[in-house]
C-alpha cells in the first residue's frame, strides 16, 4: 500500500534527474509503501525518457510555476504524506523512513534543511548560515517549509490550499498556512544535498537578496514580486 508520495517537478533536468530519481528509487522503505511522481513542465531535451525509467507517473504540468508543478503531482498522488522535492537533490538512504518517523500526534508537516552537493568551502559556508539562521527562526516560533525536503500529510496539504504561484519564496509561504492547521517540524534529521547551482547562475548576493526581500514581504502579508519563468541549468 502506498503510504508516501514523492513529488519531483522538472524542467530540462537530463543532467541530474536520474542521479535524484536513482537515489529515491533505492530508499530503504520499502518501495511498494511509496511512489515516486515527476512532474514535467514541457522538457526540450531527454528528462521525460530518463524520468519514465525510475518514476511511477510523469505528468505534464498544468499550474503555473514551480507551486503549480508540485499542485499537480498532488493531485495525481496516492499517498497519505505528500514529499515535495526538487530535480538536483540527493537524499540519503534513510530519507523517507525519518520523514515518516516524524510524523506523530499533531504534526502537519516535517521538513529539513540542505546541504551542497558540490564539495566547495564557499557552498559548505554558505549553507552553515542558512542551515543555522533556519534553526534559530524554528526556535523563535518561525518556519517556512523548503522546496528540496517538505512533507505534509495529503489531507492538511489540501485543506491549507497547496502552493501559491509566487514568483519566490512559495515554499516558505506554505510553511505558514500549514503551522495554523498543526505542527510543522523542522528537523536535520532529514537534511539531504541539493546543487548549488543556482548560487553558481546568478551570484551568492542575487540569490540571497531575492530570498530575504520575498521572506520580508510574506512577513508583512504581501505577495513577492517577480516574473515566473522556467529555469535551464
Amino acid at each position: 500500500m502506498v503510504e508516501i508520495s514523492v513529488i519531483v517537478p522538472t524542467y530540462n533536468e537530463e543532467k541530474v534527474i536520474a542521479r535524484t530519481l536513482s537515489h529515491l528509487s533505492r530508499q530503504t522503505l520499502p518501495r511498494s509503501e511509496y511512489e515516486i511522481i515527476v512532474v514535467d513542465g514541457g522538457s526540450t531535451d531527454s528528462t521525460v525518457e530518463i524520468a519514465s525509467r525510475y518514476a511511477d507517473r510523469v505528468v505534464q504540468q498544468t499550474g503555473k510555476g514551480v507551486g503549480g508543478a508540485r499542485n499537480d503531482g498532488a493531485r495525481v498522488a496516492r499517498g497519505r504524506i505528500l514529499v515535495h522535492t526538487d530535480a538536483d537533490v540527493v537524499p540519503d538512504p534513510q530519507w523517507l523512513v525519518r520523514i515518516r518517523s516524524n510524523f506523530k500526534e499533531g504534526v502537519v508537516a516535517v521538513c529539513g534543511p540542505d546541504s551542497p552537493f558540490e564539495n566547495r568551502f564557499r557552498y559548505r559556508l554558505l549553507y552553515f548560515f542558512i542551515n543555522l539562521f533556519s534553526d534559530v527562526a524554528y526556535r523563535m516560533g518561525v518556519v517556512g517549509t523548503r522546496g528540496t525536503n517538505t512533507a505534509v500529510l495529503r489531507e492538511k496539504f489540501f485543506e491549507a490550499g497547496g502552493y501559491t504561484d509566487y514568483p519566490l519564496c512559495d515554499d516558505v509561504e506554505l510553511g505558514f498556512r500549514l503551522k495554523r492547521l498543526g505542527r510543522v517540524v523542522y528537523t536535520r534529521e532529514t537534511m539531504v544535498m541539493a546543487s548549488a547551482r543556482r548560487f553558481e547562475k546568478y551570484g551568492t548576493l542575487r540569490v540571497l537578496s531575492g530570498w530575504i526581500i520575498g521572506d520580508l514581504m510574506l512577513l508583512r502579508g504581501r505577495r513577492t514580486v517577480g516574473s515566473y519563468h522556467r529555469e535551464s541549468y
